[in-house]
C-alpha cells in the first residue's frame, strides 16, 4: 500500500542503486509503496527489486528496464573521494558519469516508453572545488578545476535526455550526511577517538544535506511536474568544517584538543583531491526554497548529527 497518498504507485528505475545514495533511496521508495528496479553490472538478488543487467563500456542495457519505468532516478559515478586522483581515475570519474547518461539517452531513444521524468545526479562542484564565502545559487557561473569540468560535462550528456521531451532535473548535490557512507563517518571517527580537528584552517564552508532529505528530494523532483532543471540539493544552512567538527564533538560528548590539521599535510596524503577537502562552498538552496513546495525534515545541522549518530 503506498504510505504516501499524493504520490501515485510507480516505478522507479535507479542506475547507482547499490551505492549508499541509492541504497537508502530504494528503502525509501519500498516504504512508500513504489516498485523499484536498479540497473547492475552482474546479476545479483535483491529483496523486493527487479534488478536489471547493464555494461557500460559494451553500450548494452536490457531494454526491459527501460520499458517498465515510470521514472528513472540516474546516480551512477564512480565515487569524487573514494581513491586518489590519478590520471586513470579522473578519466574513470568522468567516463562512468557521462557514458551512462549517454546509454540511457540512447535506450529512450530506442525503445518505445513511458518515462516521465529523469532526475540526474550532478554536483556543487559545478561553482568549482574553493568559492570561499561567496553565496551561490543555481545560476553562479561554472568554475575553472578538474570537478567543474566534470559537472559541466556530467550535465551535458543528462541534456541528451532533456532533448527528447522528457521532463529533466538536475540536481547539484551537496556533501550528504551519512553513516553509511561519504564524508561523515572519515570526520566522525578521530573525533570518537579523542583525535578531532578541523581541517585546513577550518573556514571553508560545508553545504550539508542529511541523506533522508536528499532521497525525499528526488522523489518530490521526479513526480512534481513543476521541477525543471537545475537545483542545488543542499540544506539551507552552509556551517564552516571548524563549525561540523565542533558539532560533531557535541554530539559524541567529545573534546576538541589537537590543533587544526594543516593544509600540506592534507596534500601530503591526498594529492590533489585534497583540494576537495580543503576547500569549500557556500551553496543556497534557492530554488527548493522559493519555487517548490519542499520542506527539510532535518533543516538544522544538530538535530540531523543526532539522528545520525546516536
Amino acid at each position: 500500500m503506498n504510505k504516501n497518498p499524493s504520490v501515485m504507485a510507480a516505478t522507479f528505475l535507479i542506475s547507482g542503486g547499490s551505492g549508499t545514495i541509492g541504497r537508502r533511496l530504494t528503502r525509501l521508495l519500498l516504504q512508500q509503496g513504489h516498485q523499484v528496479s536498479i540497473l547492475s553490472r552482474s546479476k545479483k538478488t535483491i529483496p523486493n527489486v527487479t534488478v536489471y543487467q547493464w555494461n557500460i563500456e559494451r553500450g548494452h542495457i536490457d531494454p526491459q528496464a527501460i520499458l517498465t519505468a515510470d521514472y528513472i532516478l540516474h546516480l551512477a559515478g564512480a565515487g569524487i573521494a573514494d581513491e586518489r586522483w590519478t590520471d586513470e581515475r579522473k578519466q574513470e570519474i568522468m567516463d562512468s558519469r557521462t557514458r551512462s547518461a549517454s546509454l540511457l539517452a540512447d535506450a529512450l531513444r530506442s525503445n518505445r516508453h513511458h518515462v516521465k521524468s529523469f532526475v540526474s545526479s550532478s554536483g556543487i562542484g559545478f561553482y568549482g572545488g574553493d568559492t570561499g564565502d561567496r553565496p551561490l545559487t543555481e545560476t553562479s557561473p561554472a568554475g575553472n578545476d578538474f570537478l567543474a569540468q566534470v559537472v559541466r560535462v556530467w550535465e551535458r550528456a543528462a541534456d541528451e535526455i532533456a532533448e527528447q521531451g522528457i521532463r529533466t532535473v538536475k540536481l547539484r548535490t551537496g556533501i550528504v550526511l551519512t553513516m553509511e557512507g561519504g564524508a561523515l563517518p572519515k570526520l566522525v571517527q578521530p573525533v570518537r577517538l579523542g583525535a578531532g580537528a578541523p581541517l585546513g584552517t577550518g573556514q571553508q564552508y560545508v553545504s550539508w544535506i542529511h541523506i533522508d532529505d536528499l532521497c525525499r528530494i528526488y522523489l518530490q523532483a521526479a513526480t512534481d511536474e513543476s521541477w525543471q532543471g537545475i537545483f542545488n540539493a543542499v540544506g539551507p544552512e552552509p556551517v564552516t568544517n571548524q563549525a561540523l567538527t565542533r558539532q560533531i564533538a557535541t554530539v559524541l560528548h567529545k573534546p576538541l584538543i589537537l590543533p587544526k590539521v594543516p593544509g600540506f599535510a592534507i596534500r601530503l596524503v591526498f594529492g590533489e583531491l585534497a583540494s576537495a577537502v580543503l576547500g569549500g562552498n557556500y551553496v543556497l538552496n534557492k530554488r527548493i526554497r522559493e519555487e517548490t513546495s519542499f520542506r527539510y525534515q532535518f533543516p538544522d545541522l544538530l538535530p540531523a548529527l543526532k539522528d545520525l549518530l546516536l
